[in-house]
C-alpha cells in the first residue's frame, strides 16, 4: 500500500499547487476575498481548483478501496492517470475553459477505473 500511498500523496501535492495557482490569479486578477467572480482568467483558475477538489472525493477512497481488495498495481496505475489528467485539466482549463475536455475524460476514466476496481474487488472479496 505504500505506493498508492505516494500516489495519493502526490496527488494532494498537485492540488495544493493548483491552490497556489489560485491564489496567484487572485493576486493578478485584485479579485479581493471572499469575491470568487469578477475575472474571467481568476474564474477559470478558482473552477478548475475547485473541480480537482471534487474529483479527490471519489478518487481517494477508491485508489484505496481498489489497492486493498482488487489490485494494488491496476489502484497505481489508475492513480498515476489520474495525476496526469488532473494536470492536463488544470492546464487546459486554466488557458481556455472549452479545451479542458481531454483532462476530464482522462480523469474520470482513472476514477472509474477505480469506482470499479473497488466494486468488483470488494463483492469478490464477500463471496
Amino acid at each position: 500500500m505504500a505506493y498508492v500511498t505516494i500516489v495519493v500523496m502526490l496527488a494532494l501535492v498537485e492540488y495544493l499547487y493548483f491552490a497556489v495557482q489560485v491564489g496567484g490569479a487572485r493576486g493578478r486578477s485584485g479579485i479581493k476575498a471572499p469575491a470568487v467572480t469578477g475575472d474571467e482568467s481568476f474564474e477559470r483558475y478558482f473552477r478548475a481548483h475547485q473541480n480537482t477538489l471534487e474529483q479527490l472525493i471519489v478518487f481517494i477512497p477508491a485508489i484505496y478501496a481498489t489497492a486493498f481488495y482488487a489490485n494494488e498495481l491496476y489502484a497505481v496505475a489508475a492513480g498515476v492517470l489520474f495525476l496526469i489528467g488532473r494536470a492536463m485539466y488544470f492546464r487546459a482549463y486554466t488557458q481556455d475553459a472549452e479545451k479542458r475536455g481531454r483532462g476530464m475524460i482522462v480523469t474520470m476514466f482513472a476514477n472509474v477505473a477505480l469506482v470499479a476496481g473497488g466494486l468488483v474487488g470488494g463483492f469478490l472479496h464477500i463471496v
